[in-house]
């Protein structure tokens, strides 16, 4: 007999070589087929292909045939597997008329040996694989069958039919035997068989058994009883002392061939994969496609040749494909379908950073972090490094607006210092304006730190340098309010404030607002200074190169501390704001840290919510915004004087009122 598990394992791979994931099972119900049937629906389901429906024939004539028939026609499968008995075969076959049927495949499993005539009632597609033990001519049996005398036999009906079938008219010389009376006979047309159905498999049966007893009966084993030749009853010997035997009898059968039983007491056999084709005429041509050699190695016990097989004319361009659902293509997942087999499913497309790289994958993968899907989401591509750099649009525009504004600090420098003999130049503070003008010199510079690529150095001195820069701009505009404070009320009689006029105390003033701010971003270096950071985590298929500020809370500390500077500058200057006219910088103070305070509350939620190289733009344009309002509100308008209406650029002006 056949083992049940090299066919399941052979009909495994055959599906999976043509991914068939999608079959229909019909059987005849008897204890063989049941057990078949169990098995198989496990290895099915265990390679993740589906079962459309099993249908079981209880009864012999069959009964039920027309339901059966119209569910496979109904059926989406287009692979049917049907296993059942030698001696059902034919009969089965024309019973159901499963051949019959369009554009489906019928893999038969049995040991019955086709007829290369066989009368046919309908017309039949060319879609039918044979799926048998393999057999072979055995040396002398057509000789041995063409002169043995049928007396021999017991006379039973099904026995003379045989024998009687040899004298049909289409058999081949070679073994067609001379009859008084030539009836035709359907069902046995085995004269034009290649292989006599089973008669290899029980040749092999039969020797083995003669082994088994010449092992047993000359042994001297069970009752010690050596044969003698005398009246000793076989049945004596048989049967539970002679499997021990069978199970230990390995010989060279006439064809040189190995017959032994495995550990499981299995005869190994080989299978062949057989595709019927059939003719006209009522005639069919056998044609070996492939092979199952459970006992070969890995990968060579399984060969199929699919250009041999005779596929009806649907199938031409291509061989046939039996799936519940169209394959979901590289970027797209299974989905299961509620209620459904798991074989049924819709294809959804991966999201996120996830990608699918084969067909029918049931879950997306996810790209390593330094890669990111392409448009069709079949493979990961490396992410583009990204950062604010000097060639991108961006980086050109802020850093030509940097140095423009550098340039205008400095023209503006050199007009004060072209100028200072004159009254309005004297009246500001002139010392104190240097310092302020050369500190937001060194802002406008500073901000070209944060274009380009990151690195210790850079991410180290960008917060430093812009902390410490503005805090000196801050100090001075203070320093100015509080002069201009000091000046007004040391005119009046008898005020104490006249002796701490003088350029030490506007100097100190820009020196320990300026040393504190100082004090901070050391200790921020020496605890937790910047860094550079790769951000994967960017949406946009980015490695975004940044610069970790190392702890945020120092670096809001220094905000914080320019925003208390600032805020301070625009309280006095907004209670000096109406101080007498030749004080009236006050008001230009006042605007200057509106601008700058309205610039900076406005930059934390942007910077917060943007990542990446806008973020440093973000902070770029407030540090340019910010410096160019405390350059604009202060000093243009005393360019405006100096330049354009130098009339008013006297002592007599600005005294007036």
């Amino acid at each position: 007999m056949p083992n049940i598990l090299h066919i399941i394992a052979g009909i495994m791979k055959l599906l999976k070589h043509f991914n068939w994931t999608w079959v229909g099972i019909i059987i005849y119900e008897d204890d063989n087929s049941l057990k078949f049937v169990h098995l198989l629906k496990e290895r099915i389901e265990q390679n993740g292909a589906c079962i459309e429906f099993i249908e079981i024939l209880r009864e012999w004539p069959v009964v039920g045939v027309n339901k059966m028939h119209q569910t496979i026609h109904k059926s989406s499968t287009k692979v049917i597997i049907s296993y059942f008995e030698m001696y059902l075969s034919w009969a089965f076959l024309n019973q159901i008329r499963i051949l019959t049927i369009p554009g489906k495949v019928c893999i038969i499993i049995t040991d019955f040996d086709f007829t290369t005539h066989q009368a046919l009632t309908y017309r039949i597609k060319n879609n039918t694989l044979v799926f048998t033990g393999m057999k072979k001519n055995i040396p002398s049996f057509i000789k041995f069958v063409r002169e043995v005398n049928p007396i021999m036999f017991p006379s039973h009906r099904n026995i003379k039919s045989w024998w009687n079938g040899l004298c049909q008219y289409f058999c081949p010389q070679r073994i067609r035997k001379s009859c008084k009376h030539t009836k035709p006979y359907g069902y046995f047309n085995h004269c034009t068989n290649t292989h006599f159905a089973s008669s290899y498999a029980i040749y092999n049966a039969v020797y083995a058994l003669a082994h088994a007893l010449e092992d047993m009966l000359f042994s001297g084993s069970g009752n010690t009883t050596m044969w003698n030749g005398d009246r000793q009853r076989l049945s004596y010997y048989l049967p539970w002392k002679l499997h021990r035997y069978l199970r230990n009898v390995h010989f060279k059968n006439v064809m040189g061939e190995e017959i032994f039983f495995d550990k499981n007491g299995d005869f190994p056999m080989d299978y062949t994969i057989i595709n019927l084709i059939f003719l006209p005429k009522t005639k069919l041509k056998y044609k070996i496609v492939g092979s199952y050699k459970p006992s070969a190695p890995s990968g060579e016990d399984f060969t199929i040749n699919e250009k041999e097989i005779g596929w009806e004319a649907a199938f031409t361009q291509s061989s046939p494909q039996s799936r519940c659902s169209q394959s979901c293509s590289p970027g797209y997942r299974k989905l299961p379908t509620e209620g459904k087999p798991v074989c049924c499913y819709d294809c959804t497309p991966c999201t996120g950073i996830e990608i699918s790289n084969q067909t029918d994958m049931d879950d997306c993968i996810r790209c390593p972090e330094d890669q990111w899907p392409n448009e069709k989401r079949d493979a990961c591509v490396p992410k583009i490094i990204s950062f604010l750099s000097h060639e991108e649009p961006w980086g050109i525009i802020l850093t030509l607006i940097s140095i423009f504004f550098f340039f205008i600090t400095a023209v503006i420098l050199g007009i004060f210092i072209y100028y200072q003999a004159t009254p309005i130049v004297k009246s500001n503070n002139k010392n104190l304006s240097y310092i302020l003008l050369v500190s937001l010199m060194l802002c406008f510079l500073c901000s070209l730190i944060f274009i380009g690529h990151p690195d210790k150095v850079t991410c180290i001195l960008r917060q430093a340098a812009f902390g410490i820069t503005f805090s000196i701009s801050l100090s001075s505009v203070l320093a100015k309010t509080i002069t201009v404070v000091m000046a007004f009320q040391s005119t009046k009689p008898g005020s104490k404030l006249r002796k701490w006029m003088g350029s030490r105390v506007s100097y100190s003033i820009v020196l320990s607002c300026s040393l504190l701010q100082v004090f901070l971003c050391l200790i921020w270096l020496g605890i937790a200074p910047p860094f550079p950071h790769l951000n994967m985590e960017g949406e946009d298929g980015t490695i975004q190169i940044e610069c970790n500020e190392g702890s945020v809370i120092a670096f809001y500390c220094v905000l914080v501390y320019l925003g208390f500077l600032a805020g301070i500058s625009f309280i006095v200057a907004f209670l000096a704001r109406n101080l007498p006219g030749s004080f009236n910088e006050a008001k230009h103070i006042t605007f200057s840290m509106l601008v700058f305070c309205s610039v900076w509350v406005s930059f934390i939620p942007t910077y917060l919510s943007t990542r990446g190289k806008y973020m440093v733009a973000v902070e770029i344009f407030a540090i340019l915004a910010s410096g160019f309002g405390i350059l604009g509100c202060i000093f243009i308008p005393k360019c405006y004087i100096i330049l354009l209406r130098p009339e008013r650029n006297n002592r007599k002006y600005i005294a007036k009122k």
